[in-house]
């Protein structure tokens, strides 16, 4: 099977992008999805988050919820919002949040390369989240969340995608959170297998977002099995992605808050900080640039920690990042939080909320402490997946967010 494939993309029509594209389906709560549909009848939420048609504290995950996504579908195809390409194609999908740009391909990948692990994860999933969009991807017949996957970056690839992002693009939306959207459609046959060529060539790719709809994808496909004597390929043995090249992608920091001080006064926590980090009060925030470096905010005061660079596990791809530094010398031996899955008394904030949302946590009272921890850099993801690791929760947060609706994926 070949890496990645194009295929007839199911699309907002002519003019209705704007109407449609709507924010990935978990990156808000049911009251944010239910406000967001205000005056949007073809928002692609009522598709990937259907129970805004149900009543308020509607079950998300009763049957109920899967047949009105599936209805909801059906009533854009029929009423002509989104209409199906009639050839295979590949999409060129250009990101752009202030002077940040990225531009990659929406292309079928395949779930034999997922399932070998040529298209390789780094994170644990959830066997209910997976359950929901198994339940999703079979009530639709399709797949419409993309997952969002890395290649290394490769200059033919690159030079192509650039190319035909000089043309005039078939979608040029903004987004209410003011990142744009482009896309355009490449179904120059030359161009196709030239590309499918040089991904075939490529050793993987990396999932960067989206480890639950790919697993989901993988189980769909196994599940209806391969009937005896079916001719070659099914659509569902491939699953809907955006893939970009790895040094485009931007990364943000994705930081912790915890509840309370583990039983230490103030005084104590420093100094038991102290035994292991440099502890520097500082008069502004601080946001972490090298490794070893951590910005702490306790009420009133940032201080600046830096971890003695003996403390740094250089030769482990999953220890040396900083989220496993500050867990492995400060969140469980001085907090007590030995699970950041399961201890509720820790949350996350992505960095897209600054570092005076972090503080806010803390002034709030509704927190402790805070820390900000440098973002991860995106060679030391394909590190860790190269390796068959898997990197502590919380530890990536990409930006700018994939829209929904601009391209799916018929089964």
């Amino acid at each position: 099977m070949p890496l990645i494939k194009p295929f007839p993309g199911l699309r907002p029509a002519p003019g209705r992008a704007a109407d449609v594209a709507a924010p990935p389906y978990d990156v808000m709560n049911a009251a944010e999805a239910r406000q967001m549909v205000q005056g949007r009848p073809w928002s692609f939420l009522h598709i990937s988050r259907p129970e805004v048609d149900l009543p308020a504290g509607f079950d998300p995950y009763a049957p109920e919820v899967y047949a009105k996504a599936a209805e909801n579908l059906e009533r854009m195809r029929r009423e002509g919002i989104l209409v199906q390409d009639s050839s295979a194609c590949f999409y060129v999908y250009r990101l752009t949040m202030g002077s940040h740009t990225q531009t990659g391909i929406v292309a079928a990948a395949s779930v034999e390369a997922y399932d070998t692990n040529r298209i390789r994860k780094h994170e644990f999933t959830r066997p209910n989240k997976e359950d929901d969009r198994v339940r999703q991807i079979e009530a639709l017949s399709a797949q419409t969340g993309p997952v969002f996957l890395v290649y290394r970056s490769q200059s033919e690839v690159d030079s192509l995608l650039a190319r035909t992002a000089d043309s005039a693009p078939e979608v040029d939306i903004t987004a209410a959170d003011g990142v744009r959207h482009q896309l355009w459609v490449l179904d120059d046959r030359e161009a196709i297998g030239r590309l499918m060529q040089c991904f075939d060539e490529m050793p993987a790719l990396y999932v960067a977002d989206g480890h639950h709809r790919s697993a989901a994808a993988a189980r769909v496909a196994a599940a209806d099995g391969v009937v005896e004597g079916s001719p070659g390929e099914r659509a569902r043995d491939y699953f809907l992605s955006v893939i970009f090249p790895h040094d485009q992608v931007q990364i943000l920091d994705y930081n912790r808050v915890v509840r309370d001080l583990n039983d230490l006064g103030r005084e104590q926590l420093l100094e038991s900080i102290g035994e292991r980090f440099t502890v520097e009060p500082s008069g502004v925030p601080v946001k972490p640039k090298v490794q070893g470096e951590y910005g702490m905010y306790l009420p009133g005061q940032w201080y600046r920690l830096t971890v003695a660079p003996a403390r740094i596990p250089l030769d482990d791809p999953v220890q040396r990042l900083d989220v496993s530094i500050l867990a492995n010398e400060l969140l469980y031996p001085i907090l007590g939080i030995a699970d950041q899955r399961t201890d509720n008394r820790i949350d996350f904030v992505g960095g897209i909320r600054g570092l005076d949302g972090l503080q806010a946590r803390v002034d709030s009272g509704e927190m402790a402490v805070a820390f900000a921890i440098r973002p991860t850099d995106v060679e030391a993801l394909m590190a860790v997946a190269d390796a068959g690791e898997v990197m502590p929760p919380k530890s990536t947060w990409f930006e700018p967010k994939l829209a929904d609706g601009l391209v799916s994926h018929l089964l």
